[in-house]
């Protein structure tokens, strides 16, 4: 099972798919759980590269994301997905269809086919995005830290936007989630929306 989550900075991803790797663990799974951009030593430095400050042009930002993704597929996602076990990811395509694609203003199509390359065609089989109002996002995260979280409050409205307009145009593989309620709440409701779990 391959599993990711979306959504903004502060919306609990990070929380959520340690929680999800947990429990599946505890019922004896193999479970890789991963990030992006990370995951690989390449996938750190791009990270650094995409994070630090100075000037990035969108293709460039979508290209070291597909660049980052593809490695991370590669070492990490496809091995383990080939000796069956699950990965939960935190972020991966939608990522770049959300930030790149609409707020950026490449095209979804554009930035969806750059990718399906980098990642070989392999998708999630649920991608569960948390939702949370931008206000709150932005409260639970603290004060700005990467050069994108200081793109300021209407970018950050973009990208919500955009997350939500993905979920309609991929209705069939991502499920949307109310983030605002407490973490245990969210990660009942996660795990009850599982494909293929009992």
């Amino acid at each position: 099972m391959f599993v990711t989550f979306e959504g903004l900075d502060g919306s609990g991803k990070s929380t959520q798919v340690k929680l999800l790797a947990e429990a599946l663990a505890g019922e004896g799974r193999d479970v890789v759980a991963t990030r992006e951009p990370g995951g690989t030593e390449l996938g750190e430095r791009v990270r650094e590269l995409l994070l630090a400050e100075g000037e990035v042009t969108p293709w460039a930002e979508a290209a070291l994301f597909a660049a980052a993704r593809a490695q991370l597929l590669e070492e990490v996602i496809a091995p383990a997905l080939e000796r069956g076990a699950d990965v939960i990811c935190d972020r991966y395509l939608d990522s770049s269809l959300a930030y790149q694609g609409i707020a950026r203003g490449l095209g979804v199509e554009r930035v969806l086919a750059l990718n399906l390359e980098a990642i070989r065609g392999i998708l999630p089989d649920v991608t569960f995005l948390l939702v949370v109002d931008p206000d709150e996002a932005k409260r639970r995260s603290g004060p700005p830290g990467d050069r994108i979280e200081r793109e300021g409050d209407a970018f950050l409205r973009q990208v919500d936007q955009a997350y939500r307009e993905l979920a309609g145009i991929f209705a069939g593989r991502i499920a949307t989630v109310d983030s605002s309620r407490p973490v245990d709440e969210v990660a009942k409701e996660v795990r009850d929306r599982l494909p293929g779990l009992s």
